[in-house]
């Protein structure tokens, strides 16, 4: 029976941390995007889309664990 360290579970909870982490800004980014393209294409709200698409994204997040 093979032993795993506890630096090799360590490494691969950051990793899947790392990998969490960055699908969820990936999703954000995107819908960020969306804002941006549904209001026409509007310079200078980008703090607004990246602040309204992160309650949107980690809402529905929200939702699919409690679910």
């Amino acid at each position: 029976m093979k032993r795993t360290s506890a630096k090799a579970v360590q490494r691969g909870t950051v990793s899947q941390t790392t990998e969490s982490t960055a699908n969820l800004l990936e999703q954000i980014r995107l819908r960020a995007y969306e804002l941006y393209e549904q209001r026409g294409r509007e310079d200078g709200r980008d703090l607004d889309d990246w602040l309204q698409a992160e309650s949107e994204v980690k809402q529905q997040k929200a939702m699919k664990v409690a679910a």
